[in-house]
């Protein structure tokens, strides 16, 4: 049997933010791994410490206690292979579509002429195309959002984290937009990393969700999504005959109606 590394693992990860007057634990004994080209959702009250497993896994804290590795490799500062997807897409008003997109070879220092064909491809592929000199207001929340990924895509990670990014948007263009960003993550077949409160969500676009109790964060439990129909698409997921089950699951286990 031939077994895989896994591409992200948190080992026994505790975190204590000290202040001149306490000390507080946001974490305590987190330990999961994420298969190369696995999609995880980690879902959780808030507070539990589910956005700062993203700021760990990308080197942007470091744990008190434990390890966080990518490839086998521990994690001590930002680099290249991880890619960030934020709650608010934070474009740049003053920059063309295009322009936006070259922010993070600019600020990593790679070529520009390789990075802005780059961006041109995934902009044809993934529905953007003519849009290049447009700039972010005039483009719909969800080309906004789309754009916001293709951003984090150009610099090419292996891994991209995304830590609430449709919530912003009203109901019926997050449902879109999360089937698009899911769907080419896919395509790119990228590791991801799901940051939600909506339980939904995360059964629709995950092949697992990860549960996480209240302050200090402990992972209560995992879930592994399979579908008897195959590969579904996160639109066409609330209609399978296993959603309910997953969600009845996962709902009770963070508490139900003390779930927030």
């Amino acid at each position: 049997m031939i077994e895989t590394r896994p591409k992200i693992e948190l080992r026994d990860v505790t975190l204590r933010y000290q202040s001149p007057d306490t000390e507080t634990l946001a974490m305590m004994g987190v330990s999961f791994s994420v298969s190369p080209g696995e999609f995880v959702s980690i879902v959780g009250p808030s507070g539990c410490g589910k956005s700062t497993s993203l700021s760990l896994i990308a080197g942007l804290e470091q744990p008190s206690a434990g390890e966080v590795l990518i490839d086998g490799a521990p994690v001590r500062r930002p680099d290249g292979t991880v890619g960030y997807m934020l709650q608010h897409d934070h474009l740049f008003e003053w920059r063309d579509v295009l322009e936006n997109l070259m922010i993070g070879p600019e600020v990593m220092g790679l070529p520009r002429q390789p990075a802005k064909e780059l961006a041109r491809d995934l902009m044809n592929r993934y529905g953007l195309a003519g849009f290049e000199h447009h700039h972010p207001s005039e483009l719909s929340g969800g080309m906004r959002q789309r754009v916001a990924l293709i951003r984090t895509l150009v610099t090419q990670p292996d891994v991209v984290l995304l830590d609430e990014p449709f919530s912003a948007l009203d109901f019926q263009t997050r449902l879109s937009v999360r089937d698009e960003v899911a769907m080419i993550l896919r395509a790119e077949r990228k590791t991801a990393i799901l940051v939600t409160h909506d339980i939904p969500e995360a059964i629709a676009m995950s092949n697992r969700v990860i549960a996480l109790s209240g302050r200090p964060g402990r992972v209560r439990s995992e879930y592994t999504i399979t579908w008897a129909a195959g590969e579904v698409r996160p639109l066409d997921a609330h209609e399978q005959p296993e959603f309910q089950d997953y969600y009845d699951e996962i709902w009770e286990a963070l508490g139900g109606s003390d779930f927030n």
